[in-house]
């Protein structure tokens, strides 16, 4: 792979894949193409709009196409690709050399999902690697990799913009330094598979610090009275309390072990809110019970 990169194509789509682009471009790169996916609807009843990385690229001036295909038609020396989200064939990648952005210290959390898994599984760190594009999702082998804490109180939008300013640092140094040979990727491959609304709900059985990690993935729900009810913010405790798993006393709820202090809620069809204000509202009941339909 050639280190003489004068001209250099972005894929990405989401959010998360605009500041390694505008990195990019700050740091004196040409970027000659940006490829992403193709516009749609973001909400109910909207036209369809473009992604984050299109708007942006846009506001900068930059060509864009959706067919990463086309990317032949452009004089290009390689391609940086991060969160892209679509299949790149693989003959393609035998023309044009492309690497990738990925958030976690492969082999540990490859797929769609590092950033939840990570904190799903108490990991302590998580990162970020800048690698080959391979035949397969998040097979290639690594240029250069970067370490991040995960902290106790992380929840998927904090680590995330921590990795994110990471691999944005990351990626440009390895650039300015030149691409060596990459190292194959060393250790227990774990796959990192998206989190579904199934695995969100609340099993009020486990062990408090486990659904307060569930909790910080985001999402996490349970039912109450019958209707779905979100916990978007909690604290585990070691405090045993004397009830059945899900049984709410005061602001804390009893769980497998532990009990679990509920900070920030979510009823059916209403805003986020806190706790206490929530309970003001809500007309509890003794021995009022979470999950319990």
């Amino acid at each position: 792979m050639t280190n003489d990169f004068k001209r250099l194509a972005f894929v990405g789509t989401p959010e998360l894949s605009v500041p390694f682009m505008t990195s990019l471009n700050a740091s004196g790169y040409e970027i000659g193409v940006v490829i992403t996916g193709e516009d749609r609807r973001r909400g109910r009843g909207e036209e369809p709009s473009p992604s984050p990385v299109k708007r942006a690229a846009i506001e900068m001036g930059l060509p864009v196409i959706h067919e990463i295909e086309e990317i032949e038609n452009f004089e290009i020396d390689l391609a940086v690709v991060v969160a892209y989200g679509s299949f790149i064939p693989i003959d393609l990648l035998e023309r044009v050399p492309m690497i990738n952005v990925h958030f976690s210290l492969l082999p540990r959390w490859r797929g769609p999902a590092p950033i939840e898994r990570a904190i799903l599984a108490g990991d302590t760190k998580s990162g970020v690697c800048v690698m080959k594009v391979g035949e397969e999702f998040d097979v290639g082998d690594v240029f250069t990799r970067q370490e991040v804490e995960i902290s106790p109180r992380d929840t998927t939008e904090t680590l995330r913009n921590r990795l994110v300013q990471a691999g944005c640092e990351l990626l440009v140094s390895t650039l300015d330094d030149g691409l060596s040979e990459p190292e194959p990727q060393v250790g227990e491959i774990v796959w990192a598979e998206k989190v579904t609304p199934q695995e969100r709900e609340i099993d009020w059985g486990l062990e408090a610090e486990k659904i307060d990690r569930l909790v910080r993935v985001g999402g996490a729900w349970t039912t109450f009275r019958g209707e779905r009810f979100k916990i978007w913010k909690t604290e585990s405790t070691t405090r045993e309390i004397q009830g059945r798993p899900g049984q709410l006393f005061g602001d804390e709820v009893a769980s497998g072990k532990g009990s679990l202090r509920l900070i920030e809620v979510q009823s059916q069809n209403r805003a986020r809110q806190a706790f206490d204000s929530w309970k003001l509202g809500a007309r509890l009941e003794e021995n009022c019970v979470f999950g319990d339909d």
